[in-house]
This record gives structure tokens, C-alpha cells and sequence, in this order.
């Protein structure tokens, strides 16, 4: 075991790796300023824990970060465990805070609820969310920002990397089977990417702002709709605000952000053709519609028959399962068994990759419908010679293979967690949509964990499981679990010469 293990070890570039963590914690300490500003205006003497946190994230991470690089290249294994680890990390420190200020006295439950905002899952532990001080309240919501379009994709935005070689931390963190460059150096495209998003959530913060919610809770609500997080900051979540503009508003938001932003550059060059021929954008839309069409006359009923109330809840709703954000405005937990169906099986699908949102990913979905299509064909035809094309390229081979891996490994772990979580013995609504929430960084589930309820009742193993899953869930699988995969590959390799 421990000539695996040691094996393992050797077979990644540590010192790149070190070096990644170490701006990761050095940008994380730079970000907690902000909640740490925001409690000096309000004076509730929280300062203290952020200042704590911003030390050892500094001195923990200044050393890291000059560590030298002996090579001034690195691999794709190398850039997924710089992910996954620096993922991990950034959750443990950045949770810090809540038990400095014991809001949250449980370091598992700090975990849990920074997981849950830097993934963009939106579930929470908090019993009394209105209890929070405003620095932890902004700090929740401002972790879906930060991981909504993906820390390492900042840090490669403001800092030269050495080559392209980069593109396997961007290709590691950000969502969908395929991430491409917008520009050929990959440091501006990871610019333009961060520069359109900061761009749109200015644009909703003065939207919200016109609609007479306070700048505090406008900055909060923009910082989860951008991310496509959910976390609020009210108990009851946009159902406090009770109106129809801010709902309508945050809906739009909300599938915006669910959309591949490589679309809004291609909008900025005014090359609309190719936002036109983007099948997943059309597939999305229609989803959406159906969905919303769906649940209104489910619903209708509940409304005492008004059309527009049904359409105004269920239209949020989808916009907000399907964009995996998880915003509620309604107790979507009372409504029929039908159209909570459909929210579960949105959850499951999400949105467009290289957006914010989780989900496995309309454009995955797409390809695996065609590949589908593709075998029954040659099943009738066998001589017929076809290839699966998306926008009318032809897709991969190699693309479609990994597609079906990652489909299996999803399956593969979502059954586990399942078994573990079953252990706490809750319902079988409760048990399955948590875990269906977590891993698909979606937020509330149904049952116990619904839209008006929290994961406090949850245990602790629990709680680490479904961490994992929400860290899964945002990094796709790979990067968590590829550290492990060599260490069975060398048992296996060293078992056989022996």
C-alpha cells in the first residue's frame, strides 16, 4: 500500500500543484476583505474572524505560492488535481469564518454550507438564515460569484501562466464536455469570460435596484443569480420581497446565466449566426417552455385558476431548478406529485455548458440522444455510415466516449451516495432529491430538504458525503477522484510483476 501510495505521489508535479493552492489561498484571503469592509459599515464586530481567516489564508498560501516550478510545463493530471485539491482547500478556509464567529459552531456544517457557495449549490444548514451577521451574510452569497465562473479561471484572467498548457485547469473547471478557447491566447479568453459576467451582474444589481430592493440585498441576490447559487438571505427566500417585477427580474437572470457564455461573446462580434445554429441553446429554450407549460396547468388549480399566478410561480421555478440557481418564491414542496416530477428530472438536466449552472448538461444529454439515435440506425441500416454532428460540426469520437464514461461515473456515484446517505433513514422524496440536489449543485430537494427547509437534520458523515457530491457535481467528476485512480493502477501494476 505504501509503495502505491508513494508511487501515487510521484506521479504528479507537486510544485506546480503547491504553487496553483498557493494563489488560490492568496486571491481567497484578498476576497474576504470584502465581507470584512461590509462589517466595519455595520458594526456588528464580526471583523475579527474575517481578519483571522485573511492571516492564515495569507501566511499559509504566500510561501505556496512562491514555490518554484522545476518545470515550466504541466499535464492534464497535474491541472486536475490542482482543481480538485484547491476546490477543497478553498472551502475548508473559507468556512472559517462562520466558526470564528460561531454562527456556525459545527467546523462539518461550515464546511457543508462554504461547499454548498462555492460549488453554486444553493443548500444550506441554517435553521435561521435573517440570524447572520451582513459580512456572512454577503460572504455566503458572494462564494457563488467567486465559484460560479470558477476561482482558477480567475486567477489565469489576472495571472500569466508560464504556457497554454493552463488549458488544463480551465478544461478541469469549467462545466461541459468541451471548453475551447475564444482568442487564441488563453489568458484573454479567461478575461473576456470574467468581463461579460461582471458586465451582466452590474446590469441586474441596477434592475433589482429599480425595483426598490435595498443595494445590500440587491448585491446578494445578483452574486447568487450570477452564480447560479440560490443561497438568500431572507428565510423565506424572494417570497419576502412579494413582487412580481424582482420575481420576473431574477427569472430572467436566471436562464441567462444558465446560457454557455462563449454565446455572449459571439453576440459582442455580432456573429449571431452562430448563437442561431447552437442546438443546445434551442434545446434549453425549448425545455424550458415545455416545463413551464407543464406545471401551469398542474398548477392552475392552486391559484384559484388564475393563469398569470401560475405562470408567474412556475416559470421561476423552472428558471430556477433548471439553472440549478434554486431561488424559491413559492413552497414548490405543496404542489402536485406531477410537477414536482418535473423539477426533479430538470434538476437532473440543468442548463448549457460553459455556463454557471450544474447539472449533467443539455449539450451532454443531446449527444447521448444521438448517439442513441445513431445505434438503433445502424441496428436497421448496417452499412450506413453516419456521424453524430452538433451545430453542424461533426462531434469526436473521443468527445462521445467521454460523454458515456462520465455518464456511467455519475450513475456509479450518485448510487453510492445514495446508500450512504440512506443510512440517516429519512423518506425515500427526502433521501433521493438531497442527493440529486448535491450533486447536481441544484440546492432544494423535496421532502424534508425542500425549498423551505434546510440539511441540519442531516448526520454528519452525512453532510461530508454530500460535500463531496456537490464538489463532484461542479468539477464534473474527474478532478476529485483522479488522484485515486493511480493508486489502483499501481497496486494492479505492482501485484503483476510481483
Amino acid at each position: 500500500m505504501m509503495y502505491s501510495l508513494n508511487r501515487t505521489l510521484q506521479t504528479f508535479n507537486w510544485r506546480v500543484i503547491f504553487n496553483i493552492i498557493g494563489h488560490v489561498l492568496m486571491i481567497e484571503g484578498c476576497l474576504l476583505l470584502f465581507p470584512l469592509i461590509v462589517d466595519l459599515i455595520y458594526s456588528q464586530h464580526v471583523w475579527d474572524a474575517y481578519l483571522k481567516t485573511i492571516v492564515i489564508c495569507l501566511v499559509i498560501g504566500f510561501p505556496l505560492s512562491r514555490m518554484k516550478e522545476k518545470h515550466k510545463s504541466y499535464f492534464a493530471k497535474d491541472g486536475f488535481v490542482a482543481v480538485g485539491l484547491s476546490w477543497a482547500i478553498l472551502s475548508f478556509f473559507g468556512g472559517l469564518p462562520f466558526f470564528f464567529t460561531q454562527e456556525i459552531p459545527s467546523l462539518v456544517d461550515c464546511f457543508f454550507e462554504t461547499v454548498s457557495g462555492f460549488t453554486t449549490t444553493g443548500s444550506s444548514i441554517l435553521t435561521d438564515v435573517e440570524a447572520l451577521s451582513q459580512a456572512s451574510l454577503l460572504w455566503r452569497s458572494f462564494t457563488h460569484w467567486v465559484g460560479g465562473m470558477g476561482v482558477l479561471v480567475f486567477i489565469l484572467a489576472i495571472i500569466p501562466r508560464s504556457n497554454d498548457r493552463t488549458m488544463h485547469i480551465m478544461r478541469a473547471e469549467a462545466p461541459g464536455p468541451v471548453i475551447g478557447k475564444l482568442v487564441p491566447r488563453l489568458k484573454d479568453s479567461a478575461a473576456i469570460l470574467y468581463k461579460i459576467y461582471f458586465v451582466l451582474t452590474i446590469i441586474m444589481i441596477l434592475f433589482l435596484l429599480a425595483g426598490g430592493m435595498p443595494l445590500f440585498d440587491s448585491l446578494c441576490t445578483a452574486f447568487g443569480t450570477a452564480g447560479t447559487g440560490g443561497f438568500s438571505i431572507k428565510n423565506v427566500g424572494m417570497a419576502y420581497y412579494n413582487s412580481v417585477y424582482l420575481e420576473m427580474v431574477v427569472t430572467f437572470f436566471m436562464l441567462l446565466f444558465g446560457i454557455n457564455f462563449n454565446l455572449f461573446y459571439f453576440l459582442l462580434i455580432k456573429n449571431v449566426k452562430a448563437v442561431w445554429k447552437n442546438e443546445e441553446l434551442r434545446t434549453y429554450l425549448i425545455i424550458v417552455a415545455f416545463s413551464i407549460l407543464m406545471i401551469m396547468c398542474n398548477i392552475v388549480h392552486l391559484y384559484d385558476n388564475s393563469w398569470f399566478e401560475a405562470f408567474r410561480y412556475a416559470s421561476f421555478q423552472v428558471a430556477s431548478i433548471i439553472s440549478t440557481t434554486g431561488f424559491s418564491s413559492t413552497d414548490f414542496n405543496l404542489w402536485p406529485q406531477f410537477s414536482k416530477m418535473v423539477l426533479l428530472l430538470l434538476m437532473i438536466i440543468g442548463a448549457c455548458a460553459g455556463s454557471t449552472a450544474g447539472g449533467i448538461k443539455v449539450s451532454r444529454f443531446l449527444i447521448l440522444l444521438k448517439k442513441t439515435k445513431l445505434d438503433i440506425q445502424k441496428l436497421l441500416h448496417p452499412q450506413k455510415v453516419e456521424a453524430i454532428t452538433m451545430d453542424q460540426k461533426i462531434v469526436d469520437e473521443q468527445v462521445v466516449h467521454q460523454i458515456l464514461s462520465y455518464f456511467f461515473c455519475f450513475m456509479l456515484i450518485l448510487g453510492s451516495i445514495l446508500l450512504i446517505v440512506s443510512l440517516d433513514d429519512f423518506d425515500l422524496e427526502t433521501t433521493l432529491s438531497a442527493c440529486f440536489t448535491c450533486i447536481g449543485n441544484v440546492g432544494p430537494g423535496l421532502g424534508m430538504a425542500g425549498p423551505l427547509s434546510n440539511f441540519s437534520m442531516f448526520s454528519d458523515l452525512s453532510k461530508i458525503v454530500l460535500s463531496f457530491a456537490m464538489l463532484i457535481g461542479r468539477l464534473e467528476i474527474y478532478p476529485i477522484i483522479i488522484f485515486i485512480v493511480p493508486l489502483f493502477a499501481t497496486r494492479k501494476t505492482k501485484r503483476h510483476r510481483d
